[in-house]
């Protein structure tokens, strides 16, 4: 692992320009998303934007047809936490039933399955499978993000934690590390949007 560090901080001068941009913005992005305020979505727009391109560039299909969805998710964001209330903090954090989590994993898997066939069968995409299974679960997260709702953090979590892997062995350092950090940073999240959901919950008996 160490070996592996010192080879990254020897390799900084082949990241490149868009990808470090593109990381700083989506470090923003979720220390904002953290935080419950709207900036999350703009710092998303740019990162996804720039992604786009670089994942196209590594044979990762789906993660680049996926960032167009982020960018479109991230103006839906914008939407939907403004809508009726003029401010991220005043819309509620809710949450799913298990029953909608278990149709909406059994679909991913289903999806993931048939789209992981046909980049096999058609294309020379890295990761098939486990490309398309990221990408899946990552639009189900993206949306629960979108709407506020608890659960997502725990659907980025094991995301994250594979794409770690994937964009490593696709030469995509930086990102990798990326995803290291927001590995680090879940559980704040998931604490920050708990804590969140209780006041509410609280409030709404008194």
């Amino acid at each position: 692992m160490a070996s592996s560090i010192s080879e990254l901080l020897s390799d900084l001068s082949t990241w490149t320009p868009s990808e470090i941009i593109a990381v700083c913005f989506a470090v923003l992005y979720l220390l904002l998303a953290i935080r419950e305020s709207i900036w999350c979505w703009f710092c998303a727009g740019i990162s996804t934007a720039i992604y786009v391109y670089l994942y196209f560039d590594a044979k990762l299909y789906m993660e680049s047809a996926l960032n167009l969805f982020y960018f479109a998710m991230a103006i839906y964001g914008w939407s939907v936490w403004t809508s009726d209330t003029g401010g991220a903090k005043k819309i509620p954090v809710t949450t799913y039933t298990p029953k909608t989590h278990a149709i909406a994993l059994g679909a991913i898997v289903i999806l993931a399955l048939g789209s992981g066939f046909l980049l096999t069968r058609y294309t020379d995409a890295a990761f098939p499978y486990v490309d398309s299974a990221t990408t899946f679960a990552a639009i189900w997260s993206t949306f629960l993000i979108a709407r506020k709702v608890l659960e997502n953090w725990w659907y980025w979590f094991v995301i994250d934690i594979v794409s770690i892997v994937v964009y490593w062995s696709r030469g995509l350092e930086l990102t990798s590390m990326l995803f290291v950090l927001y590995v680090i940073l879940i559980p704040f999240g998931l604490v920050a949007w708990t804590r969140s959901w209780r006041n509410q919950e609280v409030a709404a008996r008194v």
